[in-house]
């Protein structure tokens, strides 16, 4: 996805079809009821302890609140603040209560913009592509203690109980930074950009896809990882389209289960979750369209 400079560029779009845009997701968004115990309505932000099994939020964009059946919440690609889809509770950082993971995918705005606040108010290390943390650190941005670096194929132990593999993923990754002595954007290095691997301890396997394109080895993804959950870009313009991630998720991942994400908030990214279930057609693949702050269970 381009960077703060372009968000900045649409910034005044935004906050005119801010809510025409959520509308227009929301009606994208006809949800397919889940069988009997695979994905439940709950409140939003429910208590970590309460949770018995795995709990997925969808915070808009490419950003979830993941609770795991041991209360270990997981945080993706924090774009909140700024975020059109993400509901007002978690544009208060503090109503997350507790991070034990925090997961970036590469170094664009709409998917790193609030990793550092979250990482300090937390003292949470952010798990992303080494070379994207590595700039931030040289940039002053975090202490080197919440940047620690790893690349694709590594597997970590994020939490207790929580192992995340960096997986690849078909994008780029800048990093935008805000010279505090100059007052303007500077464009640095983002590493590559990945997806993740999400075991939690019971053993769901999640498969976050970051922005993407389709490539082949994701059928290797699908395949070597088994994933319970595949949580994947329908937007187009910067990743997959409705077609191509539906195509995806059929041939080459096949999870159990599918959210889309990626779409909805930013004019340019015009899939829909109506166009992804027609494209999905009659898959035995259950397809779940989630409602930004909705709890889902598994």
């Amino acid at each position: 996805m381009p960077t703060r400079r372009l968000f900045s560029s649409v910034r005044t779009s935004f906050s005119c079809v801010a809510v025409a845009v959520l509308a227009m997701a929301l009606a994208g968004c006809e949800s397919l009821a889940p069988s009997p115990g695979a994905a439940q309505a709950a409140a939003p932000g429910s208590a970590p302890a309460a949770v018995a099994k795995v709990e997925v939020l969808w915070l808009g964009q490419a950003a979830f609140k993941i609770t795991s059946p041991g209360g270990k919440v997981v945080v993706t690609d924090p774009w909140l603040r700024t975020n059109p889809l993400t509901p007002a509770e978690f544009k208060t950082f503090e109503n997350f209560r507790k991070i034990d993971a925090l997961l970036v995918t590469h170094g664009h705005f709409d998917h790193i913009a609030d990793a550092p606040a979250l990482a300090q108010m937390y003292n949470v290390p952010i798990r992303a592509p080494g070379d994207l943390n590595n700039t931030v650190m040289t940039l002053g941005v975090l202490p080197a203690a919440l940047l620690p670096r790893m690349n694709k194929g590594g597997t970590v132990e994020a939490a207790p109980g929580i192992k995340v593999t960096a997986v690849r993923a078909e994008h780029s990754s800048i990093y935008v930074w805000r010279n505090p002595a100059t007052g303007k954007d500077e464009t640095h290095p983002g590493g590559e950009a990945i997806g993740w691997i999400i075991e939690l301890e019971n053993g769901f396997r999640i498969y976050h896809a970051g922005d993407t394109a389709v490539f082949g080895d994701m059928k290797l993804i699908g395949e070597r990882y088994k994933p319970d959950l595949a949580l994947v870009p329908i937007g187009g313009n910067f990743t997959m389209d409705p077609a191509d991630a539906a195509w995806a998720v059929k041939e080459l991942i096949k999870p159990k289960a599918v959210i889309p994400m990626h779409y909805g908030a930013n004019p340019l990214t015009r899939g829909t979750a109506r166009q992804f279930t027609e494209a999905m057609g009659a898959s035995a693949i259950r397809v779940i369209v989630a409602t930004p702050g909705q709890a889902l269970t598994f």
